[in-house]
């Protein structure tokens, strides 16, 4: 008999009971429906969302113009995300290419980490994929029984997301739908960016000059070639990479010689748990994974299929009728009747990366500058059974497209870009490593009792590894370490709970200007800008202290760093959370870089400013010091340094690392 913790049984009741919980984390995360700014250039009727055309967009042509800013290849999840970050800047003129002829209709990737939904919360998109997509509630286990083990039985079953990640569940949903949300972004933004379907990358060369890469480019239905010259070119055009190939790179690794099917069906069955993410062990007949899809209906089945011998092809041809007669063994006593395949695959296992994601040489020592990237499947390639790969491949646009955006915008000098490399490299790195842990762990036979020295693996540890593993599989265990983008460790006993090289970890605050609870980091949106918190001491005059010294100091990192004609937070944004009340802060009182006047009507921005929340204390819940803390957040969301309250000199020594004085602007 399996017990609930009654703890993680109150929580799920809510993430699955009736709605309730639905209701209640839009109530605390403020949904970007009702949250997002605008009318702050003058009213204008229609959809918010659609932002004006900016003069550059209403000039765009519908053909791909000789020169660019950025080319992107491929409108994969990376090419994606990369163009959804880029669309913010119309300055920038970026065009994403796309072989194919229409926009992806069946993805084959699935799983979206909490990660993930976080990211896209800040593009404003985490409330459609929420609505669209399967929330992933348990694991549940499944292995032979102890009285007949030809038959399964339930074993056991773990949260699937550890309380206290996220604010977001895990999801799943088609890879097609998320490119859809986020190519929409970019249609919908200033910039108008819309994909070039029906063109083929062939090759490029780098030379010298303003617009230094000239990439060939095949239009697939006269096969016409051009060329088009970039500043920069990014390769997120998958694992059989052209623009890989064509800056010399190649992916290195080996298959594991161990094969899945997978296939997505609708079917009808008798298995009590269909609708729940399953591990399905068997006694001699494999292991099966479930998964289900949104839509109420669709499941996905991972069918293991067995070690294969190295260059043997013909387990590629295994039908879909094969891999639902190794389900049904797998199964027994239940059985699954496929009345419908949306779409199927066999695939082996097999992790591969690229030894640099830029086209820089390892050897190089002449500093020479990084000018075409690979994001994405183009740079690694692994297995589906952790669900990383299209995670992974958007954070590696969503870590390169705001350098990008600095470099081309003269805010950072372009030697910034070759932390791009240097930071996704070592993440696809442990991303292979984990995954080759996990695919052969979940591949393993279950023990059989009674012939233990055939080796395999228990149901209780099965169980136990899924369980030691949920910050990695929820996208959560990237830690960039210390850079000119990353700080150390000195301070960080001021904010215990925003480590310092992870993603910023959100909590619920109250808006002072309007009693709204929130969750903080839904402040920070995919704009490129940084972002600097500082809480709140005892009585407030240390952070009144440091927001007027910020405000107003010719110093200041907001001062020193602005540019002629740009508001005062429009490279770092500055937020104040108070250790009091809303009800206890006198707006009237706070220091005018917490009620900045911005945007082209000089308005006042009454959404920077935070009360602690009464039912949970970001103070408590982040471990911050009773003097308070600043902490630094970059563009990707990932915490960038702390320091104390009353550091001055060395919050502008930080930002001087890597961001221009306004004198000096090269593209």
């Amino acid at each position: 008999m399996i017990v609930a913790n009654p703890a993680t049984k109150s929580r799920w009741d809510k993430w699955l009971g009736c709605g309730v919980y639905w209701a209640t984390r839009h109530a605390d995360a403020g949904s970007k429906e009702n949250d997002v700014q605008f009318y702050r250039d003058g009213y204008r009727p229609g959809d918010p969302d659609i932002h004006p055309a900016s003069a550059q967009a209403q000039r765009r042509s519908e053909d791909l113009p000789g020169e660019v800013d950025v080319l992107i290849v491929g409108t994969g999840p990376a090419g994606s995300v990369l163009a959804a970050q880029l669309a913010a800047f119309p300055g920038i003129q970026t065009r994403i290419v796309e072989r194919r002829e229409t926009p992806l209709q069946l993805g084959h990737a699935d799983g979206v980490a909490c990660r993930t939904v976080e990211m896209f919360e800040a593009f404003g998109l985490a409330d459609a994929l929420l609505r669209e997509a399967y929330w992933v509630g348990e694991v549940r286990f499944w292995s032979p029984s102890d009285t007949d083990r030809s038959r399964i039985v339930r074993s056991g079953w773990v949260e699937d997301t550890p309380a206290g990640l996220s604010e977001f569940p895990h999801v799943i949903v088609n890879q097609a739908r998320m490119q859809h949300y986020l190519l929409e972004n970019a249609a919908k933004s200033s910039s108008r960016l819309r994909p070039d379907y029906g063109v083929e990358f062939v090759t490029l060369t780098v030379g010298e000059g303003e617009h230094p890469v000239e990439a060939t480019l095949r239009r697939s239905g006269s096969g016409q070639e051009f060329t088009v010259r970039a500043r920069y070119v990014v390769g997120c055009d998958g694992s059989r990479s052209n623009v890989r190939c064509a800056i010399g790179r190649h992916l290195e690794g080996d298959a594991a010689n161990h094969a899945w099917g997978v296939m997505d069906v609708l079917a009808v069955t008798d298995f009590p748990d269909w609708r729940t993410k399953n591990v399905i062990q068997s006694a001699g007949k494999g292991t099966l994974m479930m998964i289900p899809r949104e839509g109420g209906s669709m499941v996905r089945c991972y069918v293991d299929l067995g070690e294969v011998q190295a260059g043997d092809t013909a387990i590629r041809h295994t039908t879909v009728e094969q891999l639902t007669e190794v389900a049904n063994a797998i199964l027994h006593p239940y059985s699954i009747d496929v009345r419908s395949v949306a779409w199927s695959s066999v695939y082996e296992v097999g992790q591969r990366l690229a030894d640099r994601f830029d086209d820089v040489p390892a050897d190089d020592a002449t500093g020479r500058l990084p000018r075409v990237f690979i994001a994405g499947d183009a740079c690694h390639t692994h297995s589906a059974k952790a669900g990383q790969g299209m995670n992974v491949s958007m954070q590696d646009a969503f870590n390169l497209g705001w350098k990008l955006a600095a470099v081309l915008e003269g805010r950072s000098d372009a030697a910034l870009l070759h932390s791009y490399s240097a930071e996704r490299r070592r993440v696809a790195k442990d991303l292979i490593d984990f995954d080759r842990f996990w695919s052969a762990f979940v591949a393993q036979p279950v023990l059989d009792p009674e012939h233990p020295e055939q080796g395999g693996v228990t149901a209780e540890a099965m169980q136990a590894e899924f369980t030691r593993q949920g910050r990695y599989t929820a996208g959560l265990a990237t830690q960039c370490r210390p850079s000119a983008l990353t700080g150390t460790d000195e301070h960080q006993a001021l904010a215990r709970g925003f480590v310092i090289g992870t993603r910023f970890h959100s909590a619920p605050v109250v808006r002072l200007a309007d009693a709204r609870r929130m969750q903080l980091g839904h402040a920070h949106r995919a704009d490129g800008r940084w972002r600097l918190y500082a809480f709140g001491d005892a009585d407030g005059s240390g952070l009144r202290g440091f927001a007027t010294w910020l405000g107003e100091a010719a110093d200041s990192p907001l001062q020193r760093f602005a540019r002629g004609g740009d508001d005062i937070d429009a490279t770092i944004e500055f937020h104040g959370v108070f250790r009091a009340g809303h009800h206890e802060i006198d707006a009237t009182g706070l220091p005018a870089v917490l009620l900045p006047c911005t945007g082209p009507l000089g308005l006042q921005d009454w959404e920077k400013a935070w009360a602690r929340d009464a039912e949970t204390d970001i103070f408590v819940e982040r471990g911050i010091d009773p003097a308070g803390a600043i902490v630094i957040v970059r563009p990707d969301q990932y915490v960038a340094q702390v320091l104390p309250l009353a550091a001055r000199a060395e919050v502008t020594d930080f930002f001087a690392g890597f961001l221009r004085e306004p004198a000096v602007v090269l593209r």
